[in-house]
């Protein structure tokens, strides 16, 4: 049976569930950033998945930089350039990053990872930040 690891809920806020990832927004105001994990049991690799499911992943890794776009937008901080990444260093379970980059954000050019101390968001811009994520998701 599919467990989130702590870590996820302990840094993002949730927004559903899609075919195959849970969808959550990081608690990092700095940045718009979607995480997806998918739910299925064990996987800590791209390889756990099978063929179909690495192909529903990809179409969820295209979703959610609309999601991730959507919520720069509702933000006004309109994002040219998406990150994708799926690391797991720190947390195994798999999980993919796709984060909308713009040239003024506070770690440009440089990688989101480890740059400075995340902000949470403020309860108002949360609601406008989940609410833009959700509506491309259709959740």
């Amino acid at each position: 049976m599919f467990e989130l690891h702590p870590a996820f809920a302990a840094t993002s806020h949730a927004l559903g569930d899609l075919a195959l990832s849970h969808a959550r927004l990081q608690g990092d105001a700095r940045f718009p950033w979607i995480v997806l994990i998918p739910r299925v049991e064990g996987a800590e690799e791209l390889e756990d998945l099978a063929a179909g499911e690495r192909d529903v992943l990809m179409d969820e890794v295209l979703q959610a930089g609309l999601a991730a776009r959507a919520v720069a937008e509702a933000l006004g901080r309109p994002a040219p350039k998406l990150n994708v990444g799926q690391l797991g260093n720190i947390t195994a379970q798999l999980h993919v990053h796709v984060i909308a980059r713009r040239p003024q954000d506070p770690a440009w050019p440089a990688p989101v990872w480890g740059f400075g101390t995340a902000e949470p968001y403020d309860p108002a811009t949360l609601e406008i930040a989940l609410a833009a994520a959700r509506r491309v998701f259709g959740l």
